[in-house]
């Protein structure tokens, strides 16, 4: 898909972040941080900030992702006090009346004039909504996406339709009525990388997170979501998730990233595959879990900014991306050194 690349931030909407040490800078996941994070993302000029949605985290020692704000409502507030940065927000279908998430997302997009976007969770942690009774054990994985498809086709037709009658097998609507509508429609995108979740995110979203344990099973990806895409005649755009830890020398970044591999929360890591329901061997996971065993559970590059950049472009060239998600230790310092130091090179080599 043409366009330029775009840079954007996933907030640390839940404690301790997307590096499961003992040894990295306090992450709370609270409102000051996640409020800051997306103040300096603008004013260096990244394109948007995304929160996750999360209701139980992994335990540990560290607690890991045991805390977290609701990244809808959060994001209401980031969407008030910025002005052009995007705010793209995560509802879960299993959990959300799509009246319900439709309405929601269109008061985030009222509040933003134009900037919101929604990132589609189909669900995948049993626990996490066992907890509150919202988890279907009838509905096995591709089941789950197939309601997700049903919810997703009307919360695109209560965002541009006066009235919406749908009669599916998973939702039954009579003349339904959503106002306001979106003053734009909002960003859709998907994380989903089984075959039918990857179907899926294709289909209906707008762009797609994509991973894989190495650069060849991303550029894999990427390049398979733009061939089904060119084949049901539309555009896709790819992201993946991209840690950066930065330090004025190669060898000082280096030793940061050690020292957070050393402390290893090792009892948070086994709680992530059980809620993926994974062996402790790593049998059946993604690679999300398969990172985690090391720390991070994302691509990672670890440098002085120059060495940053040059890694970060590689990377997008070598896998075809259309734009990175980047994650930090320490958010507000990585935040204005990519914003300093990183991000005119990419832009400029990507002019």
């Amino acid at each position: 898909m043409t366009g330029p690349k775009e840079f954007g931030v996933f907030l640390p909407v839940a404690n301790g972040g997307w590096i499961v040490s003992r040894n990295t800078p306090p992450l709370d996941g609270g409102w000051v941080q996640n409020r800051d994070a997306a103040l300096v993302a603008e004013e260096h000029g990244f394109d948007f900030v995304m929160a996750m949605g999360k209701w139980r985290g992994f335990g540990g020692a560290t607690d890991h992702w045991g805390t977290s704000l609701e990244a809808v409502t959060m994001m209401a507030g980031i969407a008030a006090v910025t002005r052009k940065v995007k705010v793209w927000a995560t509802l879960h279908a299993i959990l959300h009346n799509p009246a319900v998430a439709a309405k929601m997302i269109a008061t985030l997009d009222h509040i933003s004039r134009g900037r919101a976007g929604l990132n589609i969770v189909a669900g995948a942690y049993r626990g996490e909504f066992e907890q509150m009774g919202a988890w279907d054990a009838g509905l096995d994985h591709d089941a789950r996406y197939d309601l997700t498809e049903e919810w997703t086709q009307i919360v695109k037709q209560l965002w541009r339709e006066p009235k919406v009658t749908f009669k599916g097998k998973y939702f039954d609507f009579q003349d339904c009525v959503s106002e306001p509508k979106p003053l734009q429609p909002p960003f859709l995108i998907c994380a989903g990388m089984s075959k039918r979740g990857f179907e899926f995110s294709v289909r209906e979203a707008d762009g797609c997170f994509i991973g894989g344990r190495d650069r060849g099973e991303t550029r894999d990806a990427s390049r398979r979501a733009k061939d089904l895409a060119a084949q049901l005649g539309k555009e896709i755009r790819t992201y993946c998730m991209m840690t950066v830890i930065s330090a004025e020398t190669d060898a000082q970044a280096e030793a940061k990233a050690q020292k957070y591999r050393d402390g290893l929360d090792e009892g948070a890591v086994l709680g992530m595959l059980e809620s993926y329901g994974v062996s402790i061997s790593g049998e059946g996971g993604n690679a999300m879990t398969a990172r985690a065993q090391g720390a991070f559970m994302t691509q990672t590059v670890v440098g002085s900014p120059a060495t940053c950049a040059a890694k970060i472009e590689a990377f997008l060239r070598d896998c075809n991306i259309d734009g990175l998600m980047f994650i930090y230790d320490d958010y507000l310092q990585g935040l204005r050194v990519t914003g300093e130091k990183i991000l005119p090179q990419l832009r400029k080599a990507f002019a």
